[in-house]
C-alpha cells in the first residue's frame, strides 16, 4: 500500500471520527433518549401484564370452577390446575409497578383543603386536585365556579424506577391532615424506608397552594432529570358571552431571560419550550390557573397546548408538560407553586412574580402604561368608596375628562382660529379655483404665517388624548371588577347588555341582540361629530371626509354591540361630557370676536419667516420649478 492509500484512510477516520463526535447526542439528549426507550419497554410491559390479567379472567368465565376446600376462596381450580387469583394478580402489579405495587390498589377518597378564597379536593387516587372552587365568585348561571371541569383531564407526577415508567395518577396514597388548609398524602412500597410523599398547603389568604413532590430513599434509583409534571385540564364556560370569553381565553408563559409570551387565542397551537421557563398559566377570561417554578422548568421536552372546543359548556383544553431543572443524581424533590384565582390587576402584581401581571392584556406601549399609572389607579381609588359601578365609571370619566381639559381647550382654541380664516381662505380658494395648487398651498402657508396660525397645533393635543381612549378599549374587557355588576337595565357590565334578543343573528359582527348602551353611545357620537364639524374649519377638496365622519359612528355600532356594556357606557358619558365641553367653552370662556380681531391685527403685523416656514418655502417653489419644466418638455 503506497503513500498516498495510507494517507486517504488516515483522513476518511479521520472524517468519519469528526463527525461521529459532532452528532454525537448531548447528555441530556440520551437522557430524553432513554427516556423514550424506557417508555416503550414500560408499554410493552403492560400489554403483557393486560394480556395475563386477560387470560387468567378468560379461564374464569370459559371454565367451570371448583373451590379446593383446603385452599378457601382465592384458590381456583381451573382445569385440574391449582391457581391462587390474589397471588397472579399480585404478581402482575410487581410486574408493572416494581417496589411500588402496594401502592397500586387502594380505595380512592377526597380530602377538602380550603382557606377563606380557595377550596380544594385532593383525591387520594393519583394524589391530584379533583375540583378547584373559587368561594368568592359564582359562573353567569349563579352556579358554583369551578376553575375547570372536575376530573377531566390528567394530573400526574411521572419518573422512571429502572425501566418502570411510574405515574402517581395510577398509585394510591394515604393522606394525613395537617389543618384544613394543608395534607400530606404519601404512596407506600414494600420497603418501609423509600417511598412517595406529595404535600399540598394553602396560604391562609392567598390564592396560592404550594405543592412538592418528594421520592424518599430512592435517590440513587431516580434520573431526576426525566421527572416530570403532566397536566391537562378543561375550562368552563363561566361567563355570559361565549364567544367574547373565548376569545381571552390561552396559555401564558414566560422564559427567565425574556418577557411572556402566550399561544395563540384564536386557534389550536401548541409549542415546545426553548428556554428555562419561570411559570405557565391557562388563562380563562377572568380567572387563571398557574404554575409557577422558582427553579424553572427545563427547555428540553417541556411542551405546552391549547385546544379550542366545541361545546357549549366548556372553553378550551389546556395542557403542560413540564421537566424540571434537576442534575442527574439529585434527590427528587420536586416544589410547585399554583395560582388558582382570578385574573385582577392588583392581585397578579403583588403576587411579585416577573410579569405575572401582564397574563392581563392592558394593550402595548404608552396604551398599557395609560392603563396601569392612569386609569387603574385612578379607577381602585373611586372602588374604595363602594359605590354602585355605574356610578364609578361616571366619576371616573369625568375625572379622566378633567385632566385632559387643558389639551381639550387648546384643541377648541386652535381650530377657532382655523375656523375663523375662512373669509381669508374664500379668498384664496377662490382665487386659485382654476390654477396651480402649489401657488394655493404657498399663499395658504402666507396666511397662516402671517395671522400667526399653526396648522399643526391642534393635532398634537388629540395625539395625546388618544391613548387614553384606546386603553380604554383594552381596560373594560379586562375588569373583572365589573363581572356580574348590574346597572340600569345591564346584568352585567363585563359583557353587552340586551335589551331584545333577536330570533336571528345580523351579519357584520352585530350579533343576535341589541345593546342600548351602544346605540346610545352610537346616537352621542353622531351628535358629537355633528357640533364638532362645526367648529373645525372646512377642507375643500375633501368631500368624502364629512361622509367618512358620520360613517364612522355606524360601523361602531356594529362593532361595540357586543362588547362590555361598561365600555359603551363610558363612550355614552364621554360623548356628552364632551358635548357638554364645547357648548361651556363656546359660551363662557372663548371670545371669538377677540380671536377674529387678534388674527387681523397680527396679519397686519411684519412678520420674519421662521426657518421651518422658509425651507417649507423653498420646497414648495423646487416642485414648482420641476412641474414647470416637464411642462415645457
Amino acid at each position: 500500500m503506497d503513500r498516498n492509500s495510507i494517507i486517504g484512510f488516515v483522513l476518511i477516520a479521520a472524517i468519519l471520527g469528526a463527525y461521529t463526535w459532532y452528532t454525537m447526542p448531548s447528555a441530556e439528549e440520551q437522557a430524553r433518549m432513554q427516556f423514550v426507550q424506557d417508555s416503550l419497554a414500560q408499554v410493552e410491559i403492560e400489554q403483557q401484564a393486560r394480556q395475563a390479567e386477560q387470560a387468567l379472567k378468560s379461564q374464569e368465565v370459559r371454565s367451570t370452577p371448583t373451590l379446593s376446600p383446603a385452599a378457601g376462596d382465592s384458590t381456583l381450580v381451573v382445569n385440574g390446575d391449582t391457581l391462587n387469583a390474589d397471588s397472579v394478580r399480585a404478581a402482575l402489579r410487581g410486574q408493572r409497578f416494581g417496589i411500588f405495587a402496594p401502592a397500586s390498589t387502594g380505595q380512592a377518597k377526597e380530602v377538602v383543603l380550603q382557606n377563606e378564597r380557595l377550596q380544594v379536593a385532593i383525591n387520594t387516587h393519583g394524589a391530584r386536585p379533583s375540583v378547584i372552587r373559587l368561594k368568592e365568585y359564582q359562573s353567569y348561571h349563579k352556579t358554583p365556579l369551578y376553575l375547570a371541569d372536575p376530573d377531566s383531564g390528567d394530573y400526574e407526577f411521572r419518573f422512571f424506577l429502572g425501566n418502570l415508567d411510574i405515574s402517581t395518577k395510577d398509585l394510591h396514597f394515604t393522606a394525613e391532615r395537617k389543618d384544613s388548609t394543608g395534607v400530606v398524602l404519601t404512596a407506600a412500597t414494600s420497603d418501609p424506608g423509600k417511598y412517595l410523599r406529595i404535600t399540598y398547603q394553602l396560604d391562609s389568604t392567598s390564592y396560592f397552594m404550594d405543592t412538592r413532590a418528594e421520592l424518599v430513599g430512592l435517590e440513587g434509583e431516580v434520573d431526576a432529570r426525566n421527572a416530570v409534571f403532566n397536566w391537562s385540564l378543561t375550562g368552563l364556560s363561566n361567563e355570559k358571552y361565549r364567544t367574547g370569553e373565548l376569545q381571552k381565553c390561552g396559555v401564558y408563559y414566560k422564559y427567565f431571560n425574556a418577557d411572556r409570551d402566550y399561544l395563540s387565542e384564536s386557534s389550536e397551537d401548541s409549542k415546545k419550550l426553548e428556554g428555562k421557563t419561570n411559570w405557565v398559566a391557562f388563562k380563562q377570561d377572568f380567572f387563571t390557573v398557574g404554575i409557577i417554578s422558582a427553579d424553572g422548568f427545563a427547555s428540553n421536552g417541556s411542551e405546552i397546548a391549547i385546544v379550542p372546543l366545541t361545546d357549549s359548556t366548556h372553553t378550551k383544553k389546556y395542557s403542560a408538560k413540564l421537566f424540571f431543572e434537576k442534575d442527574r443524581n439529585a434527590r427528587v424533590d420536586l416544589p410547585l407553586r399554583f395560582y388558582l384565582g382570578p385574573n385582577h390587576y392588583g392581585t397578579l402584581r403583588r403576587t411579585e412574580i416577573a410579569e405575572f401581571d401582564r397574563i392581563i392584556d392592558l394593550g402595548w406601549g404608552i396604551f398599557g402604561w395609560m392603563n396601569k399609572w392612569l386609569v387603574i389607579p385612578i379607577f381602585n381609588w373611586l372602588d374604595g368608596w363602594g359605590w354602585n359601578y355605574g356610578i364609578i365609571i361616571l366619576v371616573l370619566t369625568i375625572v379622566i375628562k378633567l385632566l385632559l381639559m387643558p389639551l381639550t381647550y387648546k384643541n377648541y382654541i386652535s381650530s377657532a382660529r382655523m375656523r375663523l380664516l375662512k373669509p381669508e381662505m374664500d379668498t384664496i380658494n377662490e382665487k386659485y379655483k382654476d390654477g396651480d395648487v402649489m401657488k394655493k398651498q404657498q399663499a395658504t402657508m402666507d396666511l397662516y404665517r402671517k395671522a400667526g396660525v399653526n396648522p399643526a397645533s391642534g393635532c398634537l393635543p388629540m395625539l395625546v388624548q388618544l391613548p387614553v381612549l384606546y386603553a380604554m378599549f383594552r381596560f373594560f374587557p379586562a375588569s373583572i371588577e365589573l363581572r356580574q355588576q348590574s346597572f340600569l337595565w345591564a346584568d352585567d357590565l363585563s359583557t353587552y347588555d340586551s335589551i331584545v334578543n333577536l330570533p336571528f343573528t345580523v351579519p357584520l359582527g352585530y350579533g343576535n341582540h341589541v345593546s342600548l348602551f351602544t346605540i346610545l353611545m352610537a346616537a352621542s357620537t353622531m351628535i358629537y361629530t355633528a357640533i364638532n364639524s362645526k367648529q373645525m374649519p372646512q377642507q375643500q377638496g375633501m368631500p368624502s371626509m364629512k361622509l367618512m365622519m358620520y360613517m364612522f359612528p355606524v360601523m361602531m355600532l356594529f362593532f361595540m354591540n357586543s362588547l362590555p356594556a361598561g365600555l359603551s357606557y363610558y363612550y355614552l358619558l364621554a360623548n356628552v361630557i364632551s358635548i357638554l365641553q364645547m357648548t361651556v367653552m363656546k359660551s363662557w370662556f372663548v371670545n371669538e370676536d377677540k380671536i377674529r380681531t387678534e388674527l387681523l391685527t397680527n396679519m397686519k403685523t411684519p412678520k420674519k419667516k421662521s426657518k421651518w416656514q422658509q425651507r417649507l418655502e423653498d420646497m414648495q417653489k423646487q416642485q414648482q420649478a420641476q412641474q414647470n419644466a416637464r411642462r415645457r418638455k
